[in-house]
């Protein structure tokens, strides 16, 4: 049973950070980083007022916590991104998940390789642990809902929703690196083909028709029965199939997720959209489906057009989607806190910074050499690469399947610590930084005006 202290500290954490929600929003501290102190304040590093279980016992429920809200966020991310394919903002998101994904673990291997002294798979296997942005944790930067074209929110999105499936391979690689013990050749055959080829192809398309295919069934069968009941559990099941299923024929689960939510909103698109002829050239598209519901007239709601059903599907996926990510990631960033003390690694902080003020910058400027995006951008997009949920299930799937490459404690404790670090140095600069930047942008208006 859970203790009630343990209660009472939750129901006062939440009030909390809701009745101060507006000033948070406006300050230099982010909700998640006071979950982070708060964690950390009673952890058996300050006042003792919890304890850690077992490593096999947290790092069992951690793995299973941070995948769930991983598929849910990962879904609810390509559900917000309403973009023709054709946008520009694909090919950029595309450039921070392939090109300076593999930069940056390129650039940490190297790092910990060389600086750092570990055997070269463990060092890879850590690099492919914190090199993943997070879509959970970064939604000070991401996009807010489907309206929002803001290009840097598009490509920090579009990243994170891709990045955590493009980042997996390098794990695989790096754990059957450890394990090898002679047929290399054959494993490395079986990570290109397998982990990597199929891995991501297989992701986005069993993502895609799922998402796509179920949401364009539910969504039509419900105008037919005229059905207005909630549609949480239509969009949980779209989240389940396709993550399930990607994960039985060894395709990227991560993927599958995120391309499940940007299917079902091209059910949205081709409902919606105020002629085929526009949506073929990317021309103007009307509003989003959801957008043209209210919520709090369900009952008198009455179904005419197809339209009607796919918002309410649409809304009702965003918003239980959104809660169960928020409520998760803030148990989540909590636990952290409470772990991070004991596991502090000098070498984590070491690596937190090297990692944030030179590797990541330097990869995403030299992946979008030639895109024509601004060198302002350009340097934001390199300082907004928050690590989070997304570290923490591939630590803890490294430790669950076999981690050797060093202690697994110094392992964790690196990258808690660099988690712990993002979390905080993210979380103080990203308002800062997105208000200066709204500055720069009306400022640019005016004096074009």
């Amino acid at each position: 049973m859970i203790p009630l202290w343990w209660l009472v500290l939750t129901g006062t954490l939440l009030l909390a950070t809701s009745f101060l929600s507006g000033w948070i929003h406006r300050g230099p501290v982010t909700t998640f980083a006071i979950y982070l102190v708060v964690g950390i304040l009673i952890g058996p590093g300050v006042l003792a007022l919890t304890k850690l279980p077992s490593t096999v016992e947290h790092i069992h429920w951690l793995h299973l916590a941070t995948e769930a809200a991983l598929v849910v966020s990962l879904f609810v991310t390509g559900l917000k991104l309403r973009l023709s394919f054709r946008d520009p903002g694909w090919r950029m998101a595309a450039r921070l998940a392939l090109p300076a994904m593999v930069l940056t673990v390129a650039g940490v291997a190297a790092v910990v390789y060389l600086g750092l002294g570990w055997p070269f798979a463990a060092a890879l296997a850590l690099a492919a642990v914190v090199s993943p942005t997070d879509p959970v944790l970064a939604s000070l930067v991401s996009v807010d809902d489907a309206r929002d074209d803001d290009a840097l929110r598009v490509a920090l999105s579009g990243e994170a929703g891709l990045n955590d499936g493009t980042a997996l391979p390098f794990l695989f690689l790096a754990l059957g690196l450890m394990k090898s013990t002679g047929g290399t050749a054959n494993m490395l055959t079986h990570w290109a083909t397998v982990d990597v080829a199929w891995g991501l192809a297989g992701g986005l398309l069993i993502g895609f028709a799922g998402g796509w295919g179920l949401g364009y069934v539910g969504t039509h069968l419900r105008h037919a029965a005229r059905d207005i009941a909630p549609s949480d559990f239509l969009a949980l099941g779209i989240m389940i199939v396709v993550y399930a299923l990607s994960q039985l024929v060894e395709a990227s689960g991560f993927l599958a997720a995120f391309a499940a939510g940007v299917g079902l909103r091209r059910v949205e698109l081709l409902v919606s959209v105020r002629n085929t002829e526009k949506a073929e050239e990317g021309e103007a598209l009307d509003e989003p489906a959801e957008t043209k519901i209210k919520p709090n007239e369900r009952a008198q709601a009455n179904i005419e057009h197809p339209r009607e059903s796919v918002g309410w599907v649409v809304s009702d996926a965003l918003s239980f989607g959104e809660t169960v990510e928020r409520l998760i990631a803030s148990a989540l960033v909590l636990a952290v806190g409470i772990a991070v003390v004991p596991a502090f690694s000098s070498e984590g902080i070491w690596l937190a910074a090297v990692l944030m003020f030179l590797i990541r910058p330097l990869a995403v400027w030299l992946a979008t050499i030639g895109s024509g995006v601004p060198w302002q951008r350009r340097l934001l997009i390199g300082w907004f690469g928050i690590r989070g949920l997304g570290s923490l299930n591939y630590m803890a799937f490294a430790i669950g399947h076999g981690f050797t490459g060093a202690p697994g404690r110094e392992f964790e404790g690196a990258v808690l610590t660099v988690v712990a670090v993002s979390v905080v140095m993210h979380g103080i600069s990203v308002t800062p930084l997105m208000q200066w930047r709204a500055r720069a942008i009306e400022a640019a208006k005016r004096g074009r005006a």
